[in-house]
């Protein structure tokens, strides 16, 4: 079966219909191995499928294949165990970071306000046994300043001789996986070279957060909740960085509905209990976001940075144009009648193969593009925002775009945290800490000219 997002003339994409092929390998549960029948048994028994994921998985070898089918909770629920048995050399500190987007979802699914509904989730892990309970937004905040001078720097360096625009984000991991295995070189030159939030909260948790807490990294089991399951696949392909010693930054990756199955199994009457933050006792008083319509906001955040930087331009309402569709809009500043910076956001893979096609052309006017998989964005991840027979739920969406749209905006330059943590942890803004820790680089293989031919 030919899968929907694939430009390859063949696909091996199983749907779930197929037998056993694209599944985790049986494994007893948690409450099995203690002789018990648990209270979270069925959950631990769930498989996850690869067509779960937006990167087709012709992309995935047989190796990440195996290790994505152990992403489910049944190895969270093994750390749970462990940690209850007397043999304390095995215990592990765990750490659950809660992506923004997924919060909205939690908050529809309580019928409560975003900030009760972090407070609720926070509770209920700590009741299962987690230590610390964080949200993503400040690694977000380092990809988003390490993104905005990545491209102020392209802008400045790009000429006919050196192309370096447009500047691609490189946040989504089913975007960059496409790039990278099926668009190869002359699109990963594009790509944003800044971590995403995910992969910059790993090596908080692992690096900072371990240092803090006096403890090795491989101590600590760190899960990420996330919408959607294209973040299974990213912790599989994080880079280690000698700090970590070999360890992963995600131990495990959960999808909001996942998460959601184990409450619905548990007890919602827990005590609520504050989010966590990495500095101290301190605790999160109420949550914010950046901003974007379902997104870390890359886009805006870039889009302002840009304008001051490059043009002295003090810009405090971003207006987006909406073009070809809802998903496809535009950005414009324009300076004595000349329009000096064009951004896009290219949502969903349609509108990315039409960017592609364009820009390969030489006919793409854009200086930067946010790029995310997930037609609606990340709001409309296959791990939270699906019905029971796997369609977008629409209403359910919608309800989560007006939860997302009423969180405070916080910009990243207002962090009281952030210059601490450029100092203390990476030994200053551009030290080669920060550049190791911060960026990555990107594998790419050179694909046949019917992967740029397909018409959508």
């Amino acid at each position: 079966m030919k899968c929907e997002h694939c430009t390859r003339k063949e696909c091996s994409k199983k749907t779930k219909t197929d037998d056993q092929e694209n599944v985790s390998a049986d494994a007893p549960s948690p409450a099995q191995e203690n002789g018990e029948k648990g209270e979270f048994h069925k959950l631990a028994d769930a498989r996850i499928f690869l067509s779960d994921c937006l990167a087709c998985d012709s992309c995935v070898t047989a190796e990440e294949g195996v290790q994505l089918s152990q992403q489910n909770a049944k190895d969270f629920f093994r750390v749970l165990n462990l940690n209850k048995k007397c043999d304390t050399s095995k215990h592990k500190v765990l750490v659950v970071s809660v992506c923004p987007q997924s919060l909205p979802y939690f908050a529809a699914k309580f019928n409560l306000s975003v900030t009760d509904a972090s407070r609720r989730l926070s509770g209920f892990l700590k009741s299962l046994g987690v230590h610390y309970v964080f949200d993503t937004r400040i690694a977000a905040d380092f990809s988003i300043l390490e993104s905005q001078k990545e491209f102020v720097r392209r802008y400045r360096q790009h000429s006919e001789e050196e192309r370096t625009l447009p500047m691609l984000t490189s946040a989504c991991p089913g975007w960059v996986r496409y790039a990278e295995r099926v668009l190869g070189r002359p699109i990963t030159a594009h790509l944003c070279t800044a971590k995403s939030p995910q992969q910059v909260m790993g090596s908080l948790v692992k690096d900072y957060f371990a240092r803090q807490q006096n403890l090795s990294p491989e101590k600590i089991f760190h899960v990420i909740v996330a919408p959607c399951y294209d973040k299974k696949l990213e912790a599989l392909q994080e880079g280690f960085p000698p700090a970590l010693h070999g360890s992963r930054g995600a131990d495990c990756v959960l999808t909001s509905g996942e998460i959601a199955q184990i409450m619905d199994q548990g007890d919602l009457s827990v005590k609520d209990a504050a989010v966590d933050t990495l500095f101290g006792d301190l605790k999160e008083d109420k949550v914010t976001r950046h901003d974007g319509a379902s997104s870390d906001g890359h886009l805006a955040h870039i889009f302002r940075h840009a304008a001051k930087e490059l043009f002295n331009e003090d810009v405090e309402e971003v207006t987006y144009r909406a073009l070809r569709n809802k998903d496809f809009q535009e950005v414009t500043l324009e300076k004595n009648g000349e329009v000096v910076l064009r951004f896009a956001a290219a949502y969903g893979f349609r509108n990315i193969q039409n960017m592609i096609l364009k820009l390969k052309k030489g006919k793409f006017p854009y200086h930067f593009v946010e790029v995310l998989a997930c037609a609606g964005g990340c709001l409309n991840g296959r791990g939270q925002a699906q019905t029971p027979d796997g369609h977008a739920d629409k209403a359910l969406l919608r309800q989560m775009e007006g939860i997302y749209a009423d969180i405070p905006v916080r910009r990243p330059e207002s962090s009281a945290h952030m210059q601490e943590l450029y100092q203390e942890w990476l030994e200053g803004i551009n030290s080669p800490k920060a550049r190791e820790v911060l960026h990555t680089t990107y594998q790419s293989q050179e694909r046949g000219a019917h992967s740029l031919d397909i018409k959508w």
